[in-house]
């Protein structure tokens, strides 16, 4: 099914360089249980970009993180198809894969069984662009605003928070040009994105543009969420546990330096191909990693999911009607497990090698 949805296979660990001795970092023990656990296939949310939740765990395998830990990781480059990830996860196609909660929350509520496991920031990447004449996002009244399919809920309920007139709206899809913005094309006065990619983009360009994001406004999302396929977390929650643990490790690795970040991102160009664009790649990584650092989930290590998001996220939904009443913050919160990233810190501090 995975090569069915146009998702190759890469190599995994075992043909690092830098990789050490299988279980040199664990007990006998605990590397015979995360043997046992078998091929764990990792499924990216859109190819091998260097965005956080993917070049981490690129980055765990080519520096030998998982193969200190004893886990077998195949890694595979999703399509940017989320629903088709949660369905390939719920499915055993893939074991962990990057899915937002509120994607998350949205396949349960149309049953699809995945697991939440983690997740870095409250806030999102989802945003909307403005030419700099917007000054207020109520200036949008009655005009174009253009998308890549659909408006995300995040940015309508910054809109309507705002105070726009949502009923007012011009709402058109355009394609994954951004250019479209600063020329106005068709009327365009508004152009949603994410805030790794298309203000970069168009800053590289020399193209001016307002940014506005949700979290200012306060609206709940998330960041470097991961979910696993229960069955899989249920066999072997220690493996789920090292996969977090590995893949936090080569976060702070790949955060650490310029350096660092050039090499990781160098793992994630030889995985794409010749046409990769590293310094777009490097500035999305530094991008996302930095809207991390800014905005810290309350009261949890790096990875800890903050389970009155999760609330707040089934609040947003049933504004906007996208899930039923059925679907309340506690049936919601009981889909997301706190277990595995509780399990991997001290004192605040992630846990390496494991035990």
């Amino acid at each position: 099914m995975l090569g069915a949805a146009g998702c190759g296979s890469s190599s995994g660990s075992d043909d690092s360089a830098s990789a050490g001795t299988a279980g040199s970092a664990i007990s006998a023990k605990r590397c015979a249980e995360n043997k046992a656990a078998g091929k764990i296939t990792y499924l990216s949310g859109y190819q091998f970009q260097s965005s956080v939740s993917i070049l981490e765990y690129i980055a765990a395998a080519k520096l030998g993180y998982f193969k200190d830990l004893c886990l077998t990781v195949d890694l595979k480059p999703g399509s940017g198809d989320t629903a088709q990830n949660t369905k390939l996860l719920a499915g055993g196609q893939a074991t962990v894969s990057a899915i937002s909660e509120q994607d998350l929350i949205q396949a349960q509520a149309n049953g699809i069984d995945i697991k939440g496991i983690s997740s870095y920031s409250n806030a999102g990447l989802d945003i909307l662009m403005t030419n700099k004449d917007i000054t207020k996002l109520t200036q949008l009244d009655g005009k174009v605003v253009g998308h890549k399919g659909y408006v995300p809920a995040t940015v309508e309920a910054m809109l309507v928070k705002a105070g726009v007139k949502w009923d007012s709206l011009k709402l058109v899809k355009e394609g994954y040009d951004p250019s479209v913005l600063p020329r106005k094309q068709g009327g365009l006065e508004a152009l949603t994105g994410f805030i790794s990619n298309e203000p970069n983009q168009l800053k590289a360009a020399g193209k001016d543009v307002t940014v506005w994001k949700p979290v200012d406004y306060k609206i709940p999302s998330s960041i470097g969420a991961m979910a696993v396929n229960p069955a899989f977390a249920k066999a072997h929650p220690h493996a789920v546990e090292d996969i977090l643990r590995a893949a936090l490790h080569a976060y702070e690795y790949c955060s650490s330096s310029e350096a660092h970040i050039t090499e990781c991102v160098g793992y994630a160009a030889k995985l794409s191909g010749p046409t990769y664009d590293k310094k777009l790649n490097a500035t999305i990584w530094k991008t996302e990693t930095q809207v991390v650092k800014e905005n810290p989930t309350s009261g949890q290590p790096l990875g800890g999911i903050d389970t009155d998001n999760v609330g707040q996220l089934v609040d947003m939904l049933h504004q906007f009607k996208i899930v039923p009443s059925s679907v309340t913050a506690a049936k919601a919160e009981g889909w997301f497990d706190t277990s595995f990233v509780k399990d991997i810190y001290s004192g605040g501090k992630l846990v390496w090698p494991a035990p």
